[in-house]
């Protein structure tokens, strides 16, 4: 029973790991299992003490949500870099995407069209200087 331990110190108090301890009351209580923090009503999160006595609830909830997030992002940036690789050697592997496709057609247009005028440009300068004797 963690009443007994009421009014004692939080280290007698937190030896039965069903005890929680709140330094603000100085109360030894049963740990409210069906909920996973204790009530306000309970004890305040600053002043609750479950496990160790110098780490309130408080405190623990920052931690662990500071080690969560840092732990959610380094998945993250894990899952994007594995995923870029794998696009990198399906490219490699499957040859150029349709992106590249597209741009080369546009390139190959584009020299076609300038040899085009290329050739236009020849045909009207040699019609120049067959108008004028130069040939």
């Amino acid at each position: 029973n963690c009443y007994q331990y009421t009014n004692r110190s939080c280290e007698e108090c937190l030896k039965n790991v069903t005890c929680l301890w709140c330094a603000s009351s100085r109360k030894c209580m049963e740990y409210p299992v069906r909920r996973v923090l204790p009530p306000a009503a309970l004890c305040e999160l600053r002043s609750a003490r479950w496990g160790l006595c110098w780490v309130n609830f408080e405190a623990l909830i920052i931690a662990m949500s500071v080690v969560g997030g840092t732990i959610l992002m380094v998945l993250g940036v894990c899952c994007c870099c594995c995923c870029c690789k794998t696009r990198t050697k399906k490219q490699v592997l499957e040859g150029p995407d349709k992106d590249e496709e597209r741009a080369a057609r546009e390139r190959e247009k584009r020299r076609v069209r300038q040899e085009e005028r290329r050739a236009e440009m020849k045909s009207r300068h040699e019609e120049i200087r067959r108008k004028y004797g130069r040939v």
